[in-house]
């Protein structure tokens, strides 16, 4: 996959110590992963790189929201979405990227492209289940609800009652079996 260019960060003439970077993260971002879930999205992200002598550190602190489909009426709606991820870079004799919380560069790198870490953290911070907030507080009204109460299996009080208490002649017979002791 093709990296992205404002999410490389040259490290190599940077002082010791922490450094802030400030992204914004649109649609455009997750359509350069074809994950197409979302209909926007508007995403502040900090980065804070301590960078210390054998290895860096990268924290980032994403809020923002998501316009998502909800999973029950499919009416979009601003998902909430936060979090907070930390890796680790560190240099040794080849690349690897196999351990989540580790990243290996090879000796001589002078920059880290983090579009990957960015993308599975905001991804994975999503609820799993989306539902649309007026469901929960009752304020929704759409076709599919409605639908959805209609075709709903409405319950008698004296039909339930009258079939649990009929049973089968054949196992009243063995019921007093039971009671004769």
């Amino acid at each position: 996959m093709k990296e992205l260019k404002e999410f490389t960060i040259p490290f190599v003439g940077l002082k010791l110590g922490e450094h802030h970077l400030d992204f914004e993260i649109t649609k455009s971002f997750f359509e350069h992963f074809e994950y197409d879930e979302f209909n926007d999205a508007n995403i502040n992200l900090d980065v804070l790189l301590d960078k210390k002598t054998t290895l860096l550190e990268f924290t980032l602190n994403f809020d923002g929201f998501v316009n998502v489909q909800c999973d029950i009426t499919n009416e979009p709606f601003d998902q909430a979405v936060d979090g907070t991820y930390h890796f680790v870079v560190k240099f040794g004799e080849e690349f690897n990227d196999e351990n989540e919380d580790l990243l290996i560069l090879p000796h001589g790198s002078f920059e880290v492209n983090i579009q990957q870490y960015v993308y599975e953290s905001i991804v994975l911070a999503m609820p799993s289940r989306k539902i649309h907030p007026g469901i929960e507080d009752g304020t929704l009204q759409s076709d599919i609800l409605e639908k959805l109460e209609e075709l709903s299996p409405k319950i008698a009080g004296n039909e339930t009652k009258s079939e649990g208490d009929a049973t089968d002649p054949r196992w009243d017979s063995l019921k007093k079996l039971l009671t004769d002791k």
